[in-house]
């Protein structure tokens, strides 16, 4: 990509930080809601994309250097596994879809297949406990037969 081509790249994410923060903007107040609200997170994340796109629009890499094909497709299999273990949460519960979807994602960094597994097993079972027993949401450990 060429510097034109990380302007037009930055103006695309301001655009997109406009209007991710315009629909931000338009969220409900539940009638008991944290002091923060609802809007925050997304509010913050609309910020932080749009100084990234100004900075990218105003200050293009003059000499940028894309990754070759094979981290593209790393990329777009850490892409399609975050997709996936989003539809899988709901209908097999939380601590299977982590411990594959970590497994997948720990392989990809370090190809070692002990290491995935055992990482993908602590992960969702940690992640399980933080999430359920230390922040008290309501998580779903397996699916419901």
């Amino acid at each position: 990509m060429t510097r034109t081509g990380d302007r037009i790249f930055g103006v695309a994410v301001i655009l997109g930080a406009l209007a991710f923060g315009a629909s931000a903007l338009s969220l409900p107040e539940p009638f008991f809601s944290d002091p923060l609200g609802p809007k925050a997170f997304p509010l913050m994340v609309a910020g932080v994309s749009f100084l990234c796109g100004a900075v990218m629009a105003l200050r293009p890499d003059p000499d940028p250097d894309w990754p070759g094909l094979g981290t593209l497709g790393s990329l777009a299999l850490a892409a399609a596994v975050l997709v996936a273990y989003a539809y899988a949460l709901k209908p097999l519960g939380f601590l299977v879809p982590t411990a594959i979807a970590a497994g997948i994602l720990s392989y990809q960094i370090e190809p070692r297949p002990i290491g995935a597994v055992l990482a993908g097993l602590g992960l969702s079972a940690g992640l399980f406990v933080l999430f359920r027993y230390v922040l008290g949401l309501g998580l779903v450990p397996f699916p419901n037969l």
